[in-house]
């Protein structure tokens, strides 16, 4: 399978053999000549399953790009039910695309309790227990936006590199602590209402998760490929919705 997870910033891909996955990347948007080489290289018939959350226009780029090679990729969104999670949200087509991926592809990864963080352009934290129910979760923005919109709104706080401290005393990092602090406040804060579930673990993924998991203190795992396993788990239980 080819996997495609379409998200704010860029494209991420995978190769899955049916067993693992075998291959990944990231692509810009603004070049998809590398989507291209991979796709002249598969099998014709080969499955392309997705998720988008960057909007119709990006959608329709990759369609054309895979669209010679004749790939035409599903794009996978939320429901009620799919692969053995269960959607709480009041409307569940309302949960991004991305989000429900990522959990189906935390169920693949740890069967106890889990909460799913995925530390992107925005920050998502999401709360699934051990049978499978997504009970709900936080959306907020990530460490790099939280530190660029400091710095374009305020007139003396430029964006500027800094490092993490305890009791900052140079501007620089009192900015970066403060929004990598804030971060780890919002999860660390949803933690608690697993505890009382069976092996509560937190799994990070996203471009600033590293950096996350070195200020927790909660129990974590580095899980950056969330998505896509959520969506090979898709395609592989020919994973259809259920409402």
């Amino acid at each position: 399978m080819l996997l495609l997870d379409a998200g704010n910033t860029r494209l991420k891909w995978a190769l899955h053999d049916g067993q693992t996955i075998v291959e990944s990347g990231a692509i810009d948007y603004g070049d998809l000549s590398e989507l291209q080489t991979r796709a002249a290289r598969l099998r014709s018939g080969t499955p392309v399953i997705g998720v988008n959350v960057a909007g119709p226009a990006v959608a329709e780029s990759i369609v054309t790009a895979l669209k010679p090679y004749g790939f035409m990729p599903r794009w996978n969104v939320a429901c009620r039910r799919q692969c053995g999670v269960q959607n709480s949200y009041e409307v569940a087509s309302q949960l991004g695309a991305d989000r429900w991926a990522a959990l189906i592809g935390a169920r693949t990864r740890h069967r106890g309790a889990a909460l799913v963080v995925m530390a992107g352009t925005a920050t998502t934290v999401d709360l699934l227990d051990e049978t499978g129910a997504f009970l709900g979760g936080l959306i907020f923005p990530g460490f790099d936006l939280m530190r660029t919109a400091l710095a374009g709104n305020t007139a003396q706080l430029p964006l500027a590199d800094g490092r993490y401290a305890d009791r900052p005393r140079r501007t620089a990092d009192a900015i970066f602590s403060g929004c990598l602090q804030a971060q780890v406040g919002a999860v660390e804060r949803m933690f608690p209402q697993l505890e009382m579930h069976p092996a509560p673990i937190c799994l990070v993924g996203g471009g600033s998760a590293e950096l996350l998991m070195t200020a927790l203190s909660i129990p974590c795992r580095h899980e950056p490929n969330l998505v896509l396993h959520g969506l090979a788990e898709i395609g592989l239980e020919l994973g259809q919705c259920r409402d």
